[in-house]
């Protein structure tokens, strides 16, 4: 029992030591879409709702690309943790290569269509043009940060996570300091509002892919990695490999997040103060989600690293400590919650109406917390052993089958309050959460 106790310590030690730097990106990325939340909120309720309504659009596209490029990170740390080290900048190569072209596409089929997917889903009139505008502008950052992710995602698989760190502290300063020079006019430029909110996080996507490619160049452990050595040099072989793990991935993600932003768009048909309340619970709920996140990956990387190297049994106990710290933060997020949300609230709006919906929407969230952290931190478990198939069943069927009908008919067929609408979130990550973690009991035992 003691040398078992001292392997869960050691290999929950290298998941916090891989996943600090990462809890500080995550934190950065969602300090971002809380800048842009309470910033656009000043604006008023119908430009929060447009800002909700369009990053929920944007997220469904992203996430479906950044599931393909995370396969990068298990391959990446299955090699590091073999000492194969020379063919790791392949693969940061051509995720590169593909991260461009997703988000190329993205830019050149998102922009014309922006209008006719708004007015089709039945926004309400009253913020749609806002809507429009924020999507269009915003779509110009994609390349730019889907390239950043294939970077990120290769630093991450070598275990070399400070690089993300700095580069994503410093994207959070220049969004916020480009949206309020774009978005109230200062410095002599226009105040573009919703729309100098999304041009603001366009240009900071750039900036964080030059910034981490500029430390990669330059670092003398990343620069062995020969990233850019050899741009221009393609292999179909590197990219069926990466699209043949990534892809059930893509639909994974795409699954869970795909169900926040139909649910988010079902609650832009019923008005701006509800959609402005589910914003607000929404980025509560998110920021506290990206702690878990960054340990998942942490989890990922390590469960990797020990396969990489023959380490079975403490590849098991890696995954299993990264489950355990991911539900251990949700729980106390949720308690956080339970005695605080009415001064949460009150950093969004003073809104009395929005404060009230908002108020029943925290108190859901405070109930599917622990859940959302069991199956984020079972689904990364399972793609270090590079199992994203069955993730991929299992979160179609949750969240898909059982959650958005629940949704619908509380949205749409019984015009329900907004707390019965976020029950549907507590049944499809509760029932994701028991599954994916059978799952992964079943797989790694020995």
């Amino acid at each position: 029992m003691g040398f078992i106790s001292e392997q869960w310590r050691t290999q929950s030690n290298a998941v916090l030591r891989l996943g600090g730097p990462l809890i500080v990106n995550y934190l950065a990325v969602a300090g971002m879409g809380l800048a842009d939340t309470i910033m656009s909120g000043r604006l008023g309720a119908e430009s929060l709702a447009a800002v909700a309504v369009g990053n929920s659009s944007w997220m469904l596209a992203f996430s479906a690309c950044l599931g393909i490029l995370m396969a990068i990170s298990p391959i990446v740390s299955r090699h590091f943790g073999a000492g194969d080290i020379k063919k790791i900048g392949r693969y940061a190569r051509h995720g590169m290569y593909l991260g461009f072209a997703m988000g190329l596409v993205i830019l050149l089929v998102g922009r014309p269509l922006a209008e006719t997917a708004v007015a089709a889903i039945g926004i309400d009139e009253g913020f749609r043009h806002l809507t429009v505008e924020y999507i269009r502008a915003l779509l110009f950052g994609a390349p730019g940060l889907l390239m950043f992710i294939a970077l990120r995602f290769t630093t991450e698989g070598v275990g070399y996570t400070r690089p993300i760190m700095f580069t994503s502290v410093f994207s959070l300063v220049c969004n916020v300091f480009l949206n309020y020079v774009l978005m109230f006019g200062h410095f002599g430029a226009p105040a573009m509002g919703v729309e100098g909110c999304a041009y603001a996080s366009a240009i900071t996507m750039w900036i964080v892919m030059l910034a981490l490619a500029l430390f990669m160049i330059t670092n003398p452990k990343l620069r062995l990695l020969n990233v850019f050595s050899r741009l221009g040099q393609f292999r179909p072989k590197l990219f069926k490999e990466i699209l043949w793990l990534g892809v059930p991935i893509s639909i994974t993600i795409t699954a869970e997040v795909g169900l926040f932003a139909g649910v988010s768009v079902l609650v832009g048909t019923r008005g701006a103060e509800i959609t402005a309340a589910h914003q607000i619970a929404l980025s509560y709920a998110s920021s506290m989600f990206m702690i878990p996140l960054a340990l998942s990956s942490a989890t990922t990387v390590q469960v990797g690293h020990m396969l990489g190297a023959g380490r079975a049994t403490d590849a098991r106990i890696a995954g299993f400590a990264g489950i355990t710290m991911c539900a251990l933060f949700m729980a106390l997020s949720a308690t956080v919650l339970l005695l605080f949300r009415d001064l949460i609230i009150t950093l969004y709006t003073n809104d009395p109406i929005v404060t009230e919906i908002a108020l029943s929407l925290l108190l859901v969230a405070a109930i599917f917390q622990v859940a959302d952290g069991v199956q984020i931190g079972a689904a990364a478990a399972l793609r270090g052993y590079k199992d994203t198939r069955f993730p991929m069943a299992i979160n179609i069927f949750a969240y898909w089958v059982i959650a958005f009908p629940l949704a619908y008919l509380a949205t749409v067929t019984y015009v329900a309050p907004a707390n019965f609408i976020w029950s549907a979130f507590v049944a499809g990550l509760g029932l994701a959460a028991v599954l994916l973690t059978w799952r992964y009991q079943r797989l790694s035992a020995p």
